[in-house]
């Protein structure tokens, strides 16, 4: 089988600052399509890292591979092919959102208007495009950031809390954003602290505490429950005397008025056949699955699920 090609990847990186470390001994693998989060509690060391990739710290020691190169020996010919929006986008308020544009691209000798035309309908700004910037609501104001990452057809895009301060529909257009992104083959680094945000468009993530890499793995495999089941019935409490008494039953308990417990052979339609012969038919069994959140939390021990 074909190993996948790794875009960005970081080799025991490490960032001190004083006594104090910020980063450390970190290795990340970031494939080539792949939408990757980056996830960490406030102080993990997330921005640091981010700034490091794009060569503007320093590594105490350790180093950064971006697209096969050392981003300290040959940034100059590798970052121009990486898009980045780190923090707040620095737009100008009384140009428009095409003139923002054609100001970013000046330093790299220019662009033409069809492409900046496409990076505006990309983002859902086409129609705003003539429209000081100033008028703009927050969550376009980020989107027009990362249509300025974009201007030059990157491979791989870094964002760094791109739905930061985005009202319930600001998130929503920049997960569509990212699914767009996405489908259109570019490699996308994001740090978000909005964790059902990542859930839903993330292919993998990788969560930091304290500078260390706590856990790397598909979110498909982190929210994936524990073989147990959600049963909802008339009569839980009953159900639940029964089934912990089975073998397979251990763990089995009532969960806001829902029974949560193992199945035969971990197979939903063994309990389901199993309730039924019991004369207690289920009005519903499903698969139990967390949520990134929990996750989070449990693995980091955090307070709440914020990000630096």
């Amino acid at each position: 089988m074909q190993m996948a090609e790794n875009v960005l990847a970081t080799h025991q990186l490490t960032k001190t600052y004083g006594q104090r470390p910020a980063v450390c001994a970190l290795d990340l693998r970031i494939n080539r399509g792949e939408v990757f989060g980056f996830l960490g509690p406030n102080g993990a060391g997330k921005t640091t890292t981010i700034r490091m990739m794009l060569g503007l710290v320093r590594p105490t020691s350790g180093w950064v591979e971006l697209l096969g190169r050392n981003v300290a020996d040959d940034g100059g010919l590798v970052l121009p092919r990486v898009g980045a929006l780190v923090e707040a986008p620095a737009l100008y308020p009384f140009l428009s959102g095409i003139d923002n544009l054609r100001a970013f691209a000046a330093p790299l000798g220019g662009v033409a208007r069809r492409r900046l035309d496409e990076m505006l309908d990309l983002v859902q700004l086409g129609n705003r495009k003539h429209d000081r910037v100033r008028s703009y609501s927050l969550g376009m104001k980020q989107r027009l950031g990362v249509a300025a990452a974009l201007i030059h057809d990157p491979e791989l895009l870094i964002l760094d809390e791109p739905a930061n301060g985005l009202d319930p529909a600001g998130i929503v257009e920049m997960r569509a954003l990212l699914r767009r992104l996405a489908s259109s083959g570019k490699t996308v680094f994001l740090s978000s602290h909005v964790l059902s945000e990542v859930q839903q468009v993330c292919d993998r993530v990788g969560i930091v505490s304290e500078g260390r890499l706590v856990r790397l793995a598909p979110v498909a495999d982190l929210v994936a429950g524990a073989g147990e089941f959600e049963v909802r019935l008339t009569d839980a409490a009953a159900a639940l005397v029964l089934v912990s008494h089975e073998p397979w039953g251990g763990g089995a308990r009532i969960d806001g008025g829902v029974l949560v417990t193992p199945a035969p052979d971990g197979r939903g339609s063994d309990l389901t056949a199993y309730l039924v012969a019991a004369g207690m038919a289920p009005d519903q069994v499903v698969a139990r699955r967390q949520d990134l959140e929990q996750v989070f939390l449990s693995l980091t021990g955090s307070a709440q699920a914020g990000l630096q």
